[in-house]
């Protein structure tokens, strides 16, 4: 049953008992009884006025010394926001609670066990998806081309051309370039196409050469008997003949070629003037339209693809995330001092945290106070204590029955 209403019920049951008594013929039973019912009114009523007083004026009468709450309001908003600076919630005690716990290895027990659920996974893939779509690469484009130009135009570029060259050549690159220029240019001479194109330009080229005597003879009389398809098989067998002996590894040309290659590459390397130029191109074509429209394409085909794998990824519970999180817990494990260091540094952070901000608690204490109307604090009070304090109401009205009836019955005694 509500305090409250047993409170009322208390009170009403002695003033009830009271007037009872007073209207029945008086016996010894009767007299102890309306002595009991009496002094158990008179300590029910002066415990609701002190009840009542605590929150209120009683019938609303401005009686002094009551509504006491209200008219300490100030009085104690201050002594609960000390209460809770300096005994409950004190910089010390939150210090200390803060060092006893291993703040990382709980974060990761907690993290592993909700990364555990297959709902979580996918909930935090979906969060990633969405992030990705709302990326601005329209907007970040200017920004990109502007680092992509000054970080080319802050480069060493004759340095940095000559560490390409040196480890490309170490790495053999030149060669493989050169053999898949000639297994691609052999695929395309082998072509009939190709084969009566060359025919065709033999023959007008042969028709344009000018030489007198003899050899404008022997010419006039080869081109005569040649015809477009023998001098284009003829030149194409010579082309892909040559092509073949070049790809070959032990061909003595080979090596001329390469040997070529090489220097012609350390020399543009070695050339202030040609890498100023190309890495000026280079700067000048990132930020043209032409270099935005290729690098807007690049980062849209970058979205769409991690895209796609978000919704693989998806599809499947979203697995990947749990094995990338136990790979970095483990990885991290294999450092116990960074992992010490860390916790340090993080209590640290959080301990300066609260000593900077630790009077906030009272400031917020009294900011959610000052907010609250008088009938509002008091409701709120009577809620979280009236209950109990109607239970001085009732043990006053039992209390002063029970002594109402010793005193009435020491008066039978002594009479």
């Amino acid at each position: 049953m509500n305090s409250r209403y047993l409170a009322v019920l208390s009170l009403a049951i002695m003033a009830c008992g009271f007037l009872v008594t007073l209207l029945i013929p008086e016996t010894t039973a009767v007299f102890l009884l309306r002595g009991g019912f009496e002094a158990g009114l008179v300590g029910g009523i002066a415990d609701w006025f002190a009840v009542t007083a605590l929150f209120r004026h009683p019938f609303g009468i401005p009686i002094p010394h009551t509504s006491l709450l209200l008219k300490n309001r100030e009085k104690i908003v201050r002594s609960l926001i000390s209460a809770m600076e300096n005994e409950l919630l004190n910089k010390q005690s939150i210090e200390d609670k803060l060092r006893k716990l291993n703040i990382l290895r709980l974060s990761a027990r907690l993290l592993a066990k909700l990364l555990r659920k297959r709902s979580v996974r996918q909930d935090l893939l979906d969060f990633i998806t969405q992030q990705v779509r709302r990326l601005p690469i329209e907007k970040s484009l200017p920004f990109l081309q502007s680092g992509i130009s000054d970080y080319i135009r802050s480069i060493d570029a004759k340095a940095a051309a000559e560490t390409f060259v040196t480890k490309s050549l170490y790495a053999g690159y030149d060669e493989k370039a050169m053999d898949y220029v000639l297994t691609e240019a052999l695929r395309w001479v082998e072509r009939p196409d190709t084969r009566n194109l060359l025919g065709k330009l033999a023959v007008e080229k042969i028709s344009e050469a000018k030489a007198g005597g003899l050899t404008g003879f022997a010419i006039q009389a080869f081109a005569g008997f040649m015809s477009e398809d023998k001098l284009g098989l003829m030149l194409q067998n010579l082309l892909v003949s040559a092509g073949r002996d070049l790809l070959d590894h032990q061909n003595q040309y080979r090596e001329r070629f390469i040997r070529e290659i090489r220097v012609q590459l350390f020399e543009l390397a070695g050339s202030d003037e040609r890498m100023g130029r190309l890495k000026e191109w280079a700067a000048n074509h990132v930020q043209s339209p032409d270099g935005e429209q290729f690098l807007h394409a690049r980062l849209e085909e970058i979205r769409t693809l991690v895209l796609d794998k978000l919704e693989k990824e998806r599809s499947r519970g979203g697995r990947v995330i749990f094995a990338v999180y136990r790979t970095l817990v483990r990885s991290v494990n294999k450092e116990p001092e960074w992992i010490v260091s860390a916790e340090n540094r993080l209590l640290n952070y959080l301990v300066e945290l609260v000593e900077t901000n630790h009077y906030r608690i009272g400031l917020l204490v009294k900011d959610n106070l000052d907010r609250m109307d008088d009938a509002s604090l008091v409701d709120m009070l009577e809620q979280k204590i009236g209950e109990d304090l109607q239970w001085i109401r009732v043990n006053g009205a039992i209390c002063g029955f029970i002594i109402g009836l010793v005193l009435s019955l020491i008066q039978l005694v002594n009479h």
